[in-house]
Order: C-alpha cells, then sequence, then structure tokens
C-alpha cells in the first residue's frame, strides 16, 4: 500500500441531487487549501461547512458544497478523510475530479482502496469488509439482514475465537518442543484433545448448512419443469406479474431455460423457465430439454409442474429417485378439474393450482418460501457467505483429522499450526496478499 493521498466518486456518476467525492491520506487537507478559502488550521472534525470549491489550478469557481473532514484514527479508512458534497451535475463532477487530480500527491482511488486501507488499519477484517460488500449490493431484506450481522463482526467472532483456541493449543506444543526434556502432563495432553474435538464438531456443524450464505448471496434456484403446455411458461408470468416468457398452445415454444429474478419474502430467488419435457428429434429442442436437465441438477427445488386434467404425476417418476427430497409436485388447471379429481391428485401429494390465477398461485408461492426459510432454520445464525470461506474450513477440519499424539509431537504442532492458518486466511490475521487484490477489486471504485 502507498502513502499517496487518493479520491473517488462515492455516488453514481450522472445526474443527482448531491455527489459525494471522497478523500483519504495524509494529505487529504491539502484539497480544501486548494480549493476552498477555509481555515485549514481550524477546521473541526465532524464538523459540516459551507464553502464555495473553485478549481485548485486556475481558481475558476466550480460549485457550493458541504465539506466534513474526519480526522485518523476516527474515520472509515483509519486515515485522514475529506469529503465534498456537491450538486450531482456531470459538469460538476468532472470538474472537481479534475481539480483533484491537479493536486501534488493525489491519484484517483483503485477499486475497494478505501476499504482495503480499513483494513490493513485495522479499521475491520476481511469478513467485515466483504460484509459491507455485501451490504451495498444487497437488494432483498434477508441480504441486508445478514450482510449486517456479517459486517459488525458475526464472522469474525466465531472465527478468531476457534483461532484463539488453536493458538493456545500451539502454545503449549511448542513449550514443550522448547523444552524436550518435560513430559507433557496426561491431564493436558486430555484437555487439547478434547478442545480440537469440540472445535471440529463444531466446524463440521457449521458447515452442513446446505450452502445456505451462498444460496442467500447468489438466489435460491426454482426450476419449473413438465411436459408441453403444463403451463410453465404462464405460471412464470404469473408470478412476475409481467410476460416475461412467450406462451403459446404451441407444443416447444420455450427452447431455452429462461432465468426470471423475484424477491420472494425477503429472500432473492431465480425462477428458471425450461423447455417441455417430451420425446423429440427436432434438434433445437431436443438441446433445449437436454439444458432443461441440466437446470433440474443445479436447482435448490423443483417444481414439476403438470396438466391436472389430462396427466398425472407418474409423469416424473423417472428423476423422482434422484431428486426426490427437492421435488414439489403441482397440478394445474384447477379451474377446469372436477371435486374428484381434485380430491385424488392431493391425495398423491400434489399442490392444485390455476396458473393463470395469481391468488391460486400464491398457494405455490408460500409453499417455496416455507422450504427456503426451512434452510435457514435449520442453519446457524453465522452463515458461511462466501466459497473461499467454506474451503478454508474443510481445510481446518482436514489438519484438525491429522492431529495426533501418536506422532512427533513437532507434527502435531504443525496440525495444529496449519489449522490455525486456514482460519486465518478467512479474516486475514495472516499475510493474505495474494487474495486482497480478488476481494477489494470487486467493491465500488469509492468504496
Amino acid at each position: 500500500m502507498d502513502n499517496q493521498t487518493i479520491y473517488a466518486l462515492s455516488t453514481v456518476f450522472g445526474k443527482s441531487g448531491v455527489a459525494v467525492i471522497r478523500i483519504s491520506g495524509d494529505k487529504a487537507l491539502e484539497a480544501v487549501k486548494a480549493m476552498t478559502n477555509l481555515d485549514v488550521e481550524n477546521i473541526k472534525p465532524r464538523y459540516a461547512y459551507f464553502a464555495s470549491l473553485h478549481h485548485a489550478k486556475d481558481k475558476r469557481e466550480l460549485d457550493k458544497a458541504l465539506l466534513l473532514y474526519f480526522k485518523a484514527p476516527n474515520s472509515f479508512s483509519g486515515e485522514d478523510i475529506v469529503e465534498f458534497q456537491t450538486h450531482g451535475s456531470r459538469a460538476v463532477i468532472s470538474s472537481i475530479m479534475d481539480s483533484l487530480s491537479c493536486i501534488d500527491g493525489f491519484r484517483l482511488a483503485e477499486p475497494g482502496e478505501f476499504s482495503k486501507r480499513a483494513f490493513y488499519n485495522g479499521k475491520m477484517d476481511l469478513t467485515e469488509a466483504e460484509g459491507l460488500a455485501d451490504l451495498i449490493d444487497a437488494e432483498t431484506s434477508e441480504q441486508q439482514k445478514y450482510a449486517i450481522r456479517q459486517m459488525e463482526g458475526g464472522l469474525k467472532n466465531l472465527y478468531e475465537g476457534w483461532r484463539e483456541g488453536l493458538l493456545k493449543i500451539l502454545a503449549h506444543l511448542e513449550a514443550y518442543i522448547d523444552f524436550p526434556e518435560e513430559e507433557i502432563p496426561q491431564n493436558i495432553i486430555s484437555d487439547m484433545k478434547n478442545t480440537v474435538f469440540k472445535l471440529k464438531q463444531n466446524i463440521k456443524a457449521h458447515l452442513s448448512d446446505n450452502s445456505a450464505g451462498e444460496r442467500l448471496r447468489e438466489g435460491f434456484r426454482v426450476v419449473v419443469i413438465g411436459p408441453p403446455n403444463a403451463g410453465k411458461s404462464s405460471l412464470i408470468n404469473t408470478i412476475v406479474k409481467r410476460e416475461a416468457v412467450i406462451v403459446s398452445d404451441i407444443a416447444g415454444t420455450t427452447r431455452d431455460a429462461i432465468d426470471i429474478y423475484l424477491d420472494l419474502g425477503g429472500y432473492p430467488v431465480v425462477f428458471t423457465d425450461t423447455a417441455g419435457l417430451r420425446e423429440t428429434e427436432e434438434i433445437i429442442e431436443k438441446k433445449g430439454i437436454e439444458i432443461a436437465q441440466s437446470k433440474i441438477a443445479e436447482a435448490d427445488l423443483v417444481i414439476c409442474l403438470f396438466d391436472g386434467c389430462k396427466d398425472s404425476v407418474q409423469l416424473f417418476d423417472n428423476i423422482k429417485k434422484s431428486f426426490k427430497d427437492k421435488m414439489l409436485f403441482v397440478a394445474n388447471k384447477s379451474d377446469k378439474l372436477t371435486s374428484e379429481q381434485c380430491s385424488k391428485i392431493k391425495k398423491e401429494g400434489c399442490l392444485i393450482i390455476s396458473a393463470k390465477d395469481y391468488e391460486s398461485v400464491k398457494t405455490l408461492l408460500n409453499a417455496i418460501e416455507d422450504r427456503i426459510k426451512s434452510v435457514f432454520s435449520s442453519s446457524s445464525g453465522a452463515l458461511i457467505t462466501r466459497r473461499r470461506y467454506r474451503e478454508a474450513l474443510q481445510k481446518t477440519v482436514e489438519n484438525l483429522e491429522q492431529f495426533s499424539f501418536d506422532k512427533e509431537i513437532e507434527l502435531t504442532a504443525e496440525d495444529i499450526r496449519l489449522a490455525a492458518r486456514e482460519l486465518g486466511k478467512i479474516t486475514g490475521r495472516i499475510e493474505v496478499e495474494e487474495i486482497l487484490d480478488k476481494i477489494f477489486g470487486s467493491f465500488c471504485i469509492g468504496k
């Protein structure tokens, strides 16, 4: 990390009522000195100042703005920060950015660099930084809730607690390595074994969460399958309340898998309409059916939709064995069914709906929402939200599985050291330069 002062637009570039331009670094107040008539020596931190902004080079007036100063280390990045709150026109933003580029020692921030500096200055760990990124990207209330929980240290406290326990064991082992003439008391050995066993069980329980955290970030995948003309496309259109996919009586109209994104009870859900499942020699339709089958394998929930008037749930017997736990059987066209037909279909464990009636479809949506909630009720409050967390935790368990006093004590200590290192990779408590750019590079420029 260099010592240059960085600046960036923290709001969206374009026409808006207010734009926020953020400056961070040792020379942040130089921007105030170069672009305003304020007395820099007497500026108070966390006070708002109204001032005219002029260009640092040619002194032409650019805007009238609010100015705030946050003194290090009590700022987001841990450095001196100055914020200009200006009018949000393209001309104003461009001219202020141009002015800042003329100040010696200033440069445009890289993506995520403000948060990266906050990490380096001990203002947050990696899980908190990624929680912040998730909060910025949150589109549903549940995504928002879990992002805030992570940003406030929910995962950091859990993982650091586990890591501290391993470091205590490591300290004991290294002490006996340094003084090999001393034997480890049996009660100390028992305590170490017990601690490692409990930790291993806790991590395994944490890992057995059905990937709920990743699903919350990326969306729960609900795939709608069934024979041609079962009403799959009509169902999707009714769910999203618009004509998102083409509806036709012609079999084979849907040739590809079409994804529709929806907020369902605060959870992000991706509904996928697929080609009708049937035997066909038509090349494009056949390819669409192959795509549908691959989508079934990737799905979190499969809606098996059939025409209740002419088809039966037995249509799905060939895939029921492989995907039974994630299948929901739904009979369509309830408006055309007799009471006897409805009674028979319900006995087979199927929901009955009319794909063209939203009130009827709400029964299905409630069932889907219940399935999604069950994933969260079966997992702990702390969710694994990144694949890199999961991989590090799995490696931690692998190293703890190797832990034993039946080998050289140096090797026993190495198992604990490697396990602690894997946990440290998650929070950034070790040298992790190789993953920092990847993490912070996905942030907004002004964050």
